[in-house]
């Protein structure tokens, strides 16, 4: 039986995990084990998962994690210290070798942990210059030292089997002084299991001493046929002798012809099923070890196979599109947070600073927004910033609603994708005459968002859109686009109020909405963060709203010149809430409490307070949770991000719910 990854088997399971690991955030770790550790992660999109290491033996995610030891070891301890709460933002395979790189970053500190796979492995946590922290075994011999202090130092490369060049082989197997499939099995990290296969599809015979050999290219083409599922499609797959699993592998190999085998959608849930079951049989825990006989694992035929990997592909793509929608999310969830920090460093480049006076000024500020901005990117203009745990990428050229714009047309973009991949599902199906493709964890469909979700909005009690600015470029995008013939146009006499309209539709507008549209003009301006209770507003027709000044004045952006009457709301009361609308669309929405309470079916109202918008959001979010049962729902249209849109601008709290 297989005891332990082959180079082959890291080199698939990295490019594997690699796509769904980078950016998951490290939890807890544990020891179960003199070699053995387990690293709790919490993926995007995906939720919590256990990362399985055992030095010198196997790496790969488990469904079947043990329970956590009572009393925490040291090396678990130091590793929690150094790594709980980073991210992880890359994984290598040092060449074709068993060796293994996590590249983790927290806040600015960037530690790799270094696993080895091979015969006596170890588990070595290093620094950014490759400087060994701890090791989980401290190997001290004439010509290695694994200690504490020391600089790692990589075993010396050898020739890879998915580089190599006929020549290389040449060369190698000229200074040989072994046979064929020793030297292969040795000089290019490749086993003798896989060094075998290559002579027996060659058709050369292996234990012909290498020095002899004048022709290689057969060995050559036999080798980029072996290792072609690397580059292209694996096959993961269980071997099994009389019933019992003696091989995982994540492609076919000839010698296994005539054996049964299991085949798995990814090679990550082979390793798990295979070392699992080894594990739990040796300690007798009970349904695990030997395969029974009405689950005998059977071949699957071409179409559900590709059904198998469509499925994975669609999974994928969808994870991708959240998670880029997510992003544009955070960013309107961040408004201001967002906009203080572009246009502190527009106008710190407009007054002639370099970009290392900025990066120092932003070290030594205590501000945070400062403490929000992770790295810049001065080439690209790009700037890296924490936004409630998550790192978004926003350019200094474009606006906070172009920024979100950015990730919202990515994420349409992939929406393509998957049309295209459930076509190709169904296109399978019809072939396979299956009528059903392989079960998925389905999520909640998303929303797809209205046109006028990209500003604040709300439904008023007579069924009136009304919708408002977030900041200056939105405001002239309402009136350059929005504003139509006998619509309404609302204003607060303050810095920072949004432009508001009224969505008429040629309809006659009661006094209730008119009151709404007040309160909301209001409540989402300067005046709900000034401390006081109500404020004034006005409103005026489409046509007295311009952008043309006197001459000699100027009219900045986001402002505008109002001609002729005003009709004037005095001392207007702040108020402001957030409900859940579960009629035929299930969606959180915002507002004045009236109109909110016309639709919703639980209702928070808020006012002016002492709580910022994050941690009111994450309150509020806790309370809907309690609140209802189908916590899934909840998770899928009011999370935090989501409900942080409907929070008007400043400290606030809650003041009633029913």
């Amino acid at each position: 039986m297989k005891q332990e990854i082959s180079s082959v088997d890291v080199a698939a399971i990295v490019r594997e995990l690699k796509p769904r690991l980078l950016d998951a955030k490290i939890t807890k770790i544990y020891q179960h084990s003199p070699e053995e550790i387990r690293i709790g992660l919490h993926i995007f999109k995906e939720g919590r998962t256990n990362l399985i290491i055992e030095a010198g033996r196997r790496f790969h995610l488990t469904k079947h994690p043990e329970t956590a030891p009572k009393f925490p070891q040291s090396f678990p301890m130091l590793l929690r210290k150094h790594l709980s709460g980073g991210r992880i933002v890359d994984i290598l395979q040092y060449d074709f070798d068993r060796i293994i790189e996590l590249h983790i970053q927290r806040g600015e500190d960037k530690t790799i942990l270094l696993i080895e796979l091979f015969s006596k492995g170890n588990i070595i946590l290093l620094n950014s210059e490759k400087k060994i922290i701890l090791p989980l075994k401290s190997i001290s011999f004439r010509d290695r030292r694994v200690v504490r202090g020391e600089v790692y130092e990589l075993p010396q490369a050898q020739l890879s089997p998915v580089t190599a060049s006929p020549d290389d082989l040449k060369e190698m197997f000229s200074h040989s002084d072994s046979d064929i499939v020793r030297t292969m099995a040795t000089r290019m990290n490749m086993g003798g299991q896989y060094a075998e296969e290559i002579c027996l599809r060659a058709g050369v015979e292996k234990n012909i001493p290498a020095a002899q050999l004048s022709d290689v290219n057969a060995l050559w083409n036999a080798i980029q046929d072996v290792f072609k599922p690397l580059s292209s499609e694996l096959k993961p797959n269980i071997v099994f002798k009389d019933r019992k699993g003696i091989d995982v592998l994540p492609f076919d190999l000839s010698q296994y012809e005539k054996n049964e085998k299991k085949y798995f959608a990814t090679f990550n849930d082979a390793l798990d099923e295979y070392f699992s079951k080894g594990i739990a049989e040796k300690k007798g825990e009970e349904g695990k070890g030997t395969v029974k006989e009405e689950n005998e694992p059977k071949k699957p035929g071409l179409y559900e196979y590709r059904l198998q990997k469509q499925t994975l592909a669609l999974q994928k793509f969808k994870q991708e599109e959240e998670k880029l929608a997510h992003k544009g999310e955070l960013i309107y969830a961040y408004y201001q947070m967002c906009e203080g920090i572009l246009k502190a460093i527009r106008d710190a480049r407009d007054k002639g600073y370099s970009w290392d006076d900025i990066r120092s000024i932003l070290t030594n500020s205590d501000k945070p927004e400062a403490r929000a901005i992770k790295s810049i990117n001065q080439d690209k203009g790009m700037i890296t910033v924490n936004l409630g745990g998550d790192e978004v990428e926003l350019d200094i050229k474009l606006t906070v609603h172009q920024n979100s714009q950015v990730y919202y047309d990515k994420a349409k973009k992939l929406s393509a994708k998957i049309k295209g991949a459930l076509t190709a599902i169904e296109e399978t199906k019809k072939l396979s005459g299956k009528e059903e493709a392989p079960e998925i964890k389905r999520k909640l469909p998303k929303p797809k968002q209205k046109w006028y979700e990209q500003f604040r909005w709300f439904i008023s009690t007579d069924g009136f859109l009304v919708i408002g600015g977030r900041d200056a470029q939105s405001n002239e995008d309402i009136v350059k686009k929005y504003l139509e013939k006998r619509d309404i146009f609302f204003h607060a006499h303050v810095s920072g109020s949004p432009a508001v309209v009224v969505k008429t539709e040629g309809k006659e507008v009661p006094e209730t909405t008119l009151l709404e549209a007040a309160r909301f003009t209001v409540s989402y301006s300067g005046i709900w963060k000034s401390g006081q209770v109500s404020g004034d507003c006005y409103r005026v027709r489409p046509e007295q709203v311009s952008k043309t000044p006197e001459p000699g004045e100027y009219v900045a952006k986001g402002a505008f010149v109002i001609r002729g009457q005003r009709n004037y709301y005095k001392d207007v009361m702040l108020g402001a809430a957030l409900g859940i609308e579960l009629g035929e669309e299930k969606r959180l929405i915002g507002g004045p409490p009236g109109a909110v309470k016309k639709r919703a079916q639980f209702i928070i109202e808020i006012e002016p307070g002492e709580f910022n918008q994050n941690d009111l959001s994450k309150k509020i979010y806790r309370m809907l949770n309690e609140k209802f049962e189908d916590k899934k729902l909840i998770k899928a249209i009011a999370s935090p991000d989501r409900i942080a849109v409907f929070l008007p601008p400043g400290g606030s709290k809650i003041k009633e719910y029913s």
